[in-house]
């Protein structure tokens, strides 16, 4: 067991790398296969032992060896953090498919906590891209929740899936898109982006209703919490604030397989 957790952490780390790659070229339409990686400041390659993953960020005391710009303390924190989801996954859920389900869904919802925090984008070949991996895994691994279930206990795995997914979508999904339609209609301003009804419909397909209304909730509260000290301190108005709403989600979705055994 603590050698696939060491397994977890070390496929962690490479691809947290990977997806610090996804990161940054996603929202530039710039292809994540090539070129190798290089230096956003200066754009010269990066050499393999200049990349290895949180180490080289500290050998190099944060700076590229050829232009001495710093680098982002975005790049070890992903690489870390991706390997202490996969660590926690993989402790949880052991060698099975559910494993490889919820390390792909913390793996999607690290780029997309960043993109939003950095770009103000959830780019749709995440949230749509990923929807349809999730609709596709829905029909083969169980889907967490226990109401679908109750309710039908004599229906078949696909059956439970999409109804389970369908109540996402109509009690979930649609209900914020009106939301959003109308605070904007209402407010002259956008209040709620497509792209965070998209991440709900996501993590419908991956959650479940039950646990996607959760994730949200813990989301929301997390937000509007981090959201209000963050005015306080800078003194603004929180009607003429920004906050990535989308990277709050990803926190409450990306924490749910960790704190529940969704099976």
């Amino acid at each position: 067991m603590w050698l696939y957790v060491l397994a977890a952490a070390i496929g962690g780390l490479l691809i947290g790398s990977f997806l610090n790659v996804c990161i940054y070229r996603i929202p530039r339409d710039v292809s994540v296969v090539a070129p190798r990686s290089f230096c956003p400041e200066c754009g010269k390659q990066i050499v393999w032992y200049d990349n290895i993953p949180v180490f080289s960020y500290f050998a190099l005391a944060g700076k590229c060896r050829q232009c001495g710009q710093k680098i982002g303390i975005r790049y070890p924190l992903v690489e870390a953090a991706t390997a202490v989801l996969f660590v926690a996954v993989a402790y949880r859920y052991g060698v099975t498919p559910l494993a490889g389900k919820w390390a792909l869904w913390e793996a999607i919802l690290v780029v997309l906590f960043w993109t939003d925090m950095e770009e103000q984008i959830l780019p749709d070949e995440l949230t749509l891209g990923g929807s349809v991996a999730g609709l596709i895994m829905a029909c083969f691994i169980p889907m967490p929740g226990t109401l679908i279930l109750a309710l039908f206990p004599g229906w078949k795995l696909v059956w439970r899936s999409l109804l389970e997914i369908g109540l996402g979508v109509a009690l979930l999904v649609l209900p914020m898109w009106l939301l959003g339609f109308l605070y904007e209609k209402v407010r002259h301003r956008e209040g709620l982006g497509l792209g965070d009804v998209k991440l709900l419909l996501l993590m419908s397909t991956f959650l479940g209703f039950e646990n996607c209304l959760l994730a949200t909730m813990f989301g929301a509260v997390g937000g509007s919490i981090i959201g209000a000290v963050y005015c306080l301190a800078t003194r603004k108005k929180i009607s003429e604030t920004h906050l990535p709403f989308g990277s709050f989600l990803c926190t409450g979705a990306a924490i749910m397989p960790i704190i529940y055994r969704l099976a």
